[in-house]
């Protein structure tokens, strides 16, 4: 076994990632995606899995979720890495295994990114540690991390497309807390026999809404890693730092900043470039604790006494 360190798997990830789907001037590099088949497949994410699969190096293995409305989407790991480690080691070690979520989003006629003010996770908040299960079932938590990229159409090219922002970002930049993460994923309970024929459900599915990194300018047209590190350029030379984020905590009992660092290809930093700081640059959009009555159907009709 070589003696060499085993390098962070986002930063393996993301090289890969960059260098796919990006010119090396910067710009984007058009590809093709097979049709979609029906509402819970995603060509993208399969396009991405056998990229990464296929370009992985040193032992690196992927793993795909094995069915729909899985999370994460993949898996990322060293299995010799893996094998040599306790649970509690590799919940603190994306150099041996990581999980990556994919968000795709679409860019607006406006030209901004869609949903900048918040993005649906549905069932599963975000988190900087997710749960995934090994073959005896029982639960593994790894570093998870989150690909967010901004899918465009190319014009008069059919089946073509090319992704314009890439995000990968380590999953505490949106969420920190684990044992939120676990509270909205564990098992619940639902109502039955609903109805006039007590043949109805309700799931009592929650919806969560977090922000989208994408929203923040300084990320928009460029592709980043995210990072809580502040030393991944020194391990890996292809990398060059390009600006820092900050996120307030304003619990009350621990407030302070959560500091992140943004990294880019060397090839899009230019030898004079100069660090970006932004403190909380994603948009949100107010929350109440009510919810909004869904749409009323208004027909206009003609003015009767209908008191």
């Amino acid at each position: 076994m070589s003696d060499t360190p085993e390098t962070d798997l986002s930063a393996e990830t993301f090289l890969i990632l960059r260098d796919h789907f990006f010119h090396p001037d910067g710009g984007p590099a058009p590809f093709q995606l097979r049709d979609k088949r029906n509402t819970q497949d995603d060509p993208l994410d399969e396009y991405i899995a056998k990229l990464l699969d296929a370009e992985f190096r040193d032992g690196v293995k992927l793993a795909k979720a094995n069915g729909p409305l899985i999370t994460p989407d993949l898996v990322a790991y060293r299995p010799a890495s893996c094998e040599r480690a306790s649970k509690q080691e590799l919940r603190a070690s994306p150099s041996s295994i990581l999980g990556i979520e994919i968000k795709k989003l679409e860019r607006q006629t406006s030209g901004k990114i869609a949903r900048t003010s918040g993005l649906d996770y549905n069932t599963t908040p975000p988190c900087g540690t997710v749960r995934i299960y090994d073959h005896n079932h029982a639960a593994l938590d790894i570093k998870g991390c989150y690909l967010f990229v901004c899918q465009e159409s190319v014009p008069k090219k059919r089946k073509t497309y090319q992704l314009t922002a890439l995000a990968l970002c380590d999953g505490n930049l949106l969420n920190k807390d684990f044992g939120y993460y676990l509270s909205v994923i564990g098992p619940r309970s639902k109502e039955i026999e609903l109805g006039t024929y007590r043949d109805g459900a309700n799931r009592m599915r929650p919806m969560v809404v977090f922000p989208n990194p994408l929203g923040a300018s300084a990320l928009d047209h460029q592709a980043t890693l995210i990072h809580s590190r502040d030393d991944v350029d020194l391990e890996e030379p292809n990398l060059q730092k390009a600006g820092i984020i900050e996120r307030t905590v304003p619990d009350e009992k621990s407030p302070g900043n959560r500091t992140f660092y943004c990294y880019r290809s060397s090839r899009d930093c230019g030898p004079n470039s100069g660090l970006f700081r932004e403190r909380d640059p994603f948009p949100t959009s107010k929350h109440s604790a009510g919810t909004v009555m869904r749409g009323r159907f208004v027909l206009r009709l003609p003015e009767t006494d209908r008191r």
